[in-house]
């Protein structure tokens, strides 16, 4: 037999099959997506009640129509239990447009102003502690909740962070994300009209001016690199949200340098916001309606205390400042770091500002919180 090589074959090769370990990945990444496992049909139905809803408001020119309108609708719909379901997976996706969105509000000439935002950012921290103190007060006394779900249910962070950290120490998870879910619900659906009826100004479904005019490939080509960058960033320097304030923090430094002026489109931002607003109404979809206005009427009790706070807050520290009151009510309210910034969009208030102060807030539960709750668990086992 001869020792040669096989002459090489004349003519294009056949295509080599994908590797196990390129199959298996691209398996995992779909396999959330598959007929048996995701609720399309619900879906469907769930984003056509949210688009009804949607439509309902901005016929009336109600606030944040895009996003307030499918969050009514579809919280309706899951009290009534209706065939209706939005799971989690469909959510990064959108909160990545909303970031890149975002971004776009830093302009070149911000830089100057940071050193004016030392003021309000301490103030946050007392924000910060006060409506914590008084909010897991409330829960523990008038809504009777052991002492961790209290904690826990009462420190104004992120929902996903509050419920790990709650179960971990074991707390009632399921009470917590109810809590917090309710409260982000409530604040959003209230704080609008409330800075409606203080500004006399109209709240639309903002997506920004600056930027009409870049060319589409342009704008297409930024955003993507936002969009990507930004959550391999996120990812990698595993920031609060990384979906969120990656694509944000790219698309910030992209138009802080003033490369491009470039905005995601108009019907793309309307499409996160219908999205987002029926994921967040879908939340109620699995627990017991009784179970959810009691949820509702506790979190009611607190979102009044968090609103009458940041009221007061941004209204003193307003007069000791060269800050509008309005601005700082959504720097401060403790609503979701997306929805205050789409008011603030919609109502041209500095972006930058509002998201600076609730990524801040973000960052100051996150690193108090559990430092925090060791110091007041031993106070309280010295006491018994």
């Amino acid at each position: 037999m001869s020792d040669k090589p096989a002459p090489a074959p004349l003519g294009p090769t056949p295509a080599q099959p994908a590797s196990p370990r390129y199959r298996r990945a691209l398996a995992s990444s779909l396999g959330p997506f598959k007929r048996e496992r995701f609720p399309y049909r619900k879906f469907i139905t769930a984003l056509a009640l949210g688009g009804a809803g949607g439509s309902l408001f901005y016929y009336f020119s109600l606030p944040l129509a895009w996003m307030l309108g499918p969050m009514t609708f579809c919280t309706i719909g899951a009290l009534l239990k209706a065939p209706i379901a939005a799971p989690s997976i469909v959510r990064p996706p959108m909160i990545i447009i909303i970031g890149v969105l975002l971004g776009s509000g830093f302009r070149p000439d911000l830089m100057g102003h940071l050193a004016d935002w030392i003021p309000t950012l301490l103030g946050l921290v007392l924000f910060v502690a006060v409506s914590a103190v008084l909010c897991i007060t409330y829960f523990r006394v008038v809504a009777g909740f052991d002492w961790v779900t209290a904690y826990f249910s009462g420190m104004p962070g992120g929902l996903v962070v509050m419920t790990v950290l709650g179960e971990e120490r074991g707390g009632d998870g399921g009470m917590i994300a109810l809590v917090h879910a309710a409260r982000i619900l409530l604040v959003v659906m209230t704080l609008p009209f409330l800075v409606e009826w203080l500004s006399g100004e109209t709240i639309t479904s903002g997506t920004g001016s600056a930027g009409a005019g870049t060319p589409f490939i342009e704008g297409a080509f930024w955003f993507l690199v936002s969009a990507v960058l930004g959550v391999i960033i996120g990812r990698l320097f595993r920031f609060p949200s990384p979906e969120m304030i990656g694509p944000m923090t790219v698309s910030a430094a992209i138009h802080l340098s003033g490369v491009t002026h470039f905005v995601p489109p108009y019907g793309l931002v309307i499409a996160a916001q219908l999205v987002l607003g029926t994921v967040i109404g879908c939340r109620f979809r699995s627990t017991p309606a009784a179970t959810v206005l009691k949820v509702m009427l506790l979190s009611l009790g607190s979102t009044v205390i968090l609103l009458t706070v940041t009221y007061g807050f941004a209204y003193t520290i307003g007069h000791f400042t060269r800050f509008d009151a309005l601005a700082l009510m959504l720097a401060y309210s403790p609503g979701g770091l997306t929805e205050m910034s789409l008011v603030a969009l919609s109502l041209q208030v500095e972006v930058a500002f509002v998201a600076t102060h609730h990524i801040a807030r973000i960052l100051i539960v996150l690193i108090t919180s559990n430092a925090a709750f060791g110091l007041i668990s031993r106070l309280r086992k010295r006491k018994t």
